[in-house]
């Protein structure tokens, strides 16, 4: 096909300056659940901004109705999770390291946008997240052998003792402080899938735009939909349904105020949730296994000998 003197795309791209004539395409943040981009069921967002106060974006201000669709995704898809072999899990975690190295300028640029940080010191932080990623996946396939073993006992039976996931585990991200924007979400939120777990996130308030792209991320790779969900919002609104939620089987406090932390425990209480209150974090040291630990329950198997 020959285009008309009149319409050659080659004049008229000469004759067009790079970048004018067009408008932005403003990108849309949504919550992520059950593997999709839903907007909050109430319709409602809030501004976030840089810490200069200037006008970042609108986030979709996540509901309590939100959170329990949010856990049924969650729950759903314990059992293909917690059921995969571990050495799959570990492959699924390091592809989504893989995409985030692929997008590496682009979570700089929201790093350095959410939290004011030199650009030198966002693609840092960026690197070690996707290092972290590594490390967790690393890790899949070698907690049977770290956490479980055989035990002595006297009689004629073998007796082992196995690691499970928990279940479904709410983590609240790190709100506030150095990496908390990325490296501090994917920290908390590492540990518990690469141990079997389904999490339903609540993003830091403050900053949660990349958390929205991490979302894109595990979308786009081979996490199946409901492992990870992530809610933006007021983790003071969020987090009382999430730690009385019934259906959740435990809760990750890194990210909870002071004020609220202590009520979220007692929330936590009614079904016995395991509730993770940990020590305020340096989320560039090195990571631990205590938190990944923290998510896991000791099954105990007798087998008779000879059998």
């Amino acid at each position: 096909m020959s285009w008309p003197a009149a319409m050659s795309w080659p004049a008229a791209m000469s004759e067009v300056p790079a970048g004018a004539g067009r408008i932005a395409v403003r990108k849309t943040y949504k919550l992520y659940i059950g593997g999709a981009f839903p907007r909050s069921e109430s319709g409602r967002s809030y501004v976030v901004s840089d810490p200069a106060g200037g006008f970042l974006a609108n986030a979709a201000l996540a509901s309590r109705k939100d959170a329990r669709d949010a856990v049924v995704a969650a729950r759903k898809a314990f059992a293909g999770w917690s059921g995969a072999t571990a050495y799959n899990r570990g492959q699924v975690l390091y592809r989504v390291a893989e995409l985030l190295e692929g997008r590496r300028a682009q979570f700089a640029d929201e790093v350095r946008a959410a939290t004011g940080l030199p650009m030198t010191e966002a693609r840092a932080e960026v690197d070690a997240t996707v290092d972290r990623w590594v490390w967790y996946a690393g890790w899949t396939d070698k907690i049977a052998q770290v956490r479980g073993g055989a035990n002595p006992v006297a009689g004629p039976y073998f007796n082992f003792s196995l690691p499970e996931p928990a279940g479904v585990v709410a983590v609240l991200a790190p709100r506030d402080g150095p990496g908390c924007a990325l490296l501090g979400l994917v920290s908390v939120t590492a540990p518990a899938i690469a141990g079997g777990n389904t999490v339903v996130v609540v993003a830091s308030q403050e900053h949660p735009l990349p958390a929205v792209t991490l979302s894109e991320v595990l979308a786009t790779s081979d996490v199946p939909g409901g492992v990870v969900n992530v809610l933006t919002g007021r983790v003071a609104e969020i987090a009382p349904w999430l730690a009385s939620h019934m259906d959740v089987n435990a809760i990750d406090l890194a990210g909870a105020p002071a004020a609220l932390a202590d009520d979220l425990a007692v929330a936590a209480a009614e079904n016995l949730k395991r509730v993770v209150r940990l020590p305020a974090a340096d989320w560039a040291a090195e990571p631990g296994v205590q938190r990944m630990f923290s998510y896991l329950e000791t099954k105990t198997v007798w087998h008779p000998m000879g059998v």
